[in-house]
């Protein structure tokens, strides 16, 4: 049964008064919304380049947005009533 579906995610960037770079990373699947956050601090020492904080921000909204994903996975598979491993760590393909 052939299945396509497409999402749409929004990353929002800024960075506040203190100099820390915030990222939102919303990811809306038609039924549901979910939203990752990361923040990156320039140390007072490093040469501000507002390039790798917007990297660093972004990638731990991913990150959070990843765990985020996974959680609801493994919830709907507990709603569906699928046996679980006690090998199974996380829903999806073995790593």
């Amino acid at each position: 049964m052939p299945h396509t579906s497409e999402w749409k995610v929004r990353l929002h960037l800024f960075e506040d008064d203190e100099g820390t770079t915030k990222a939102r990373l919303v990811l809306d699947t038609g039924t549901t919304e979910l939203t990752g956050r990361g923040a990156a601090h320039c140390h007072p020492a490093d040469t501000d380049v507002p390039e790798i904080g917007d990297e660093l921000a972004a990638g731990r909204a991913l990150n959070d947005l990843a765990r985020q994903l996974l959680k609801t996975a493994e919830h709907d598979i507990e709603v569906v009533g699928a046996p679980r491993p006690s090998s199974r760590k996380a829903a999806g393909w073995a790593t």
